[in-house]
């Protein structure tokens, strides 16, 4: 639904004159859209700095910026997520002007707002739009969100302050609830509370466990099933609240022991079990169908594994930890990546697994351990390192009371409002061995290739998990295993994990070879 507004008067704008506007967004980058999505937030900051404009005309620049900036974003949001995280500089420039287009888009609708409030010159003229307008500066805090979380970053409080101020404002005048057109399109439907309930619930959705591209994958389901959430007064069956009065990020109705007016209890209602048929739908058609948009990711079990995460957090009974955390000082010291594991370990290493060396030239980082499980660790990363980090990586870890190293994958990623980075990191084994595969008992040199097995015995099923280059396994070639100059014969069994530059599988010891 385009906007048929009326123009404004005499300002000291170039985008005062409708023509001239239409013909500065006409000669934006076509094919540059991180140059292009700058220059619009750079219209939107002027715009927004400038008096003078007829609240109308005002609104109307507003949504032609808003709509040129549609592919560009697109594009810049497609760009980022391919990315290697080792390209920071590209990555904190896509990064900034993404944000950047929704803080500064946001704070051009909340303006439309505000002076609509205190009676600008056409205020009577976008009356009708207010529902509109709210739930696109809504939309535009909510998509903050989501680019603060693909960072692991803590949300800025204002973001919270603004979401409850406006889903308050919306209520007070009675139109939270009403279906508008906030976009155009066959999915442009919507209403301010099904804005507000995309914003909690992706906060709520404990998407610090997943990588860039599985949050892209989460903060698409959660808009697809947001017409399902459910906000209310009072508890219900809700398992997540939000206190407009002191608006921060949603909590456990469980952590809540007072009620009180300004509570708003909120879940995925009937939007669960909408979840639980897609994902079986999905498994037994084996592809994602048409109507449900998840930004053109079509990657069967990429999908199902993020639907599956979602499922557990939207459900009554989230995931509980595996052991419990004891608090604890200390440090470890932590290699990055699977290569950086291999050149830390020492092949040569005698019966006792004692790994130890120099790693004085490998990339080596000490992280302070906070708290320890039988699971893992909860670390924190010093300041300006780790640039490689992020949920998925393997990583080496030698304790300090330890002679062996270990192998983790990190699993959670979080800033605090310090800026410290604290992750959480899964223990895969306490004592990796460095081991030769290859594809068969003759070993030629260019078929050989390092590996990390974990146990230095089968399990109870006859399996050991072993950590190789991404691409090895394929659930079909037996390999030779040489592991202290013994060889052995492994049958597969599972992939247990795929990462950037790993796979981790489980094998059968079938037989000793002689």
């Amino acid at each position: 639904m385009a906007l048929n507004l009326f123009g404004g008067g005499k300002v000291d704008h170039p985008m005062a004159d409708p023509k001239r506007a239409r013909e500065i967004v006409s000669e934006l980058p076509a094919n540059n859209a991180s140059k292009a999505l700058e220059e619009i937030v750079e219209w939107l900051e002027s715009l927004t700095r400038t008096e003078g404009f007829k609240l109308d005309r005002r609104l109307e620049v507003v949504d032609l910026l808003d709509g040129a900036a549609k592919n560009h974003q697109r594009k810049v949001a497609q760009e980022y997520l391919a990315l290697q995280r080792n390209q920071k500089f590209q990555e904190n420039k896509l990064w900034n002007g993404a944000y950047d287009f929704w803080r500064h888009l946001g704070e051009a609708y909340e303006l439309c707002i505000k002076q609509h409030e205190s009676g600008f010159s056409g205020a009577a003229t976008v009356k009708k739009n207010l529902p509109m307008i709210v739930a696109r500066a809504m939309r535009a805090l909510t998509l903050q969100v989501k680019w603060t979380l693909l960072r692991y970053g803590p949300v800025e409080p204002r973001v919270f302050q603004e979401l409850s101020r406006l889903y308050q404002f919306a209520e007070s005048r009675g139109f939270a609830e009403s279906v508008v057109a906030v976009y155009p399109g066959a999915h442009g439907q919507g209403s301010v509370t099904q804005e507000f309930l995309k914003a909690v619930m992706l906060s709520a959705s404990s998407t610090d466990g997943l990588t860039p591209a599985r949050q892209e994958i989460a903060e698409r389901a959660v808009a697809h099933f947001s017409g399902h959430f459910q906000l209310s007064k009072t508890p219900d069956a809700l398992n997540y609240c939000f206190n407009l009065a002191e608006p921060r990020a949603p909590v456990r109705r469980i952590t809540v022991k007072d009620a009180a007016p300004s509570l708003r209890y909120f879940g995925a209602g009937d939007g669960l079990s909408q979840l639980n048929q897609l994902i079986g739908q999905i498994q037994q058609s084996g592809m994602i169908p048409s109507d449900v948009n998840l930004g053109g990711i079509q990657e069967k079990n990429l999908v199902i594994g993020v639907l599956k995460h979602l499922a557990q957090y939207w459900s009554d009974t989230p995931p509980a930890r595996s052991s419990e955390r004891r608090h604890t000082a200390g440090s470890v010291t932590v290699v990055p990546g699977f290569a950086e594991i291999l050149n830390t370990l020492d092949p040569a290493s005698g019966d006792d697994l004692d790994f130890s060396q120099d790693s004085s030239a490998q990339v080596t980082e000490n992280w302070v351990v906070v708290n320890v499980s039988e699971g893992g660790y909860g670390a924190i990363v010093p300041p300006r390192k780790s640039e490689w980090l992020k949920v998925g990586t393997l990583v080496g870890l030698q304790s300090e009371t330890s002679k062996h190293w270990g192998v983790g994958l990190v699993r959670r990623i979080a800033s605090d409002e310090h800026q410290q980075r604290r992750v959480g990191v899964q223990l895969i084994t306490k004592a990796a061995l460095p081991i030769k595969l290859g594809k068969s008992a003759s070993n030629a040199p260019g078929d050989v290739q390092s590996a990390i097995l974990l146990s230095t015995s089968p399990d109870a099923k006859g399996e050991v998990g072993v950590i190789m280059r991404e691409g090895i396994f394929n659930g079909r070639d037996s390999l030779n295993m040489l592991v202290k100059d013994k060889s052995y014969l492994l049958m597969p069994s599972a992939m247990v994990e795929d990462g950037e530059d790993f796979d981790w599988a489980k094998f059968k010891v079938m037989q000793r070879s002689a």
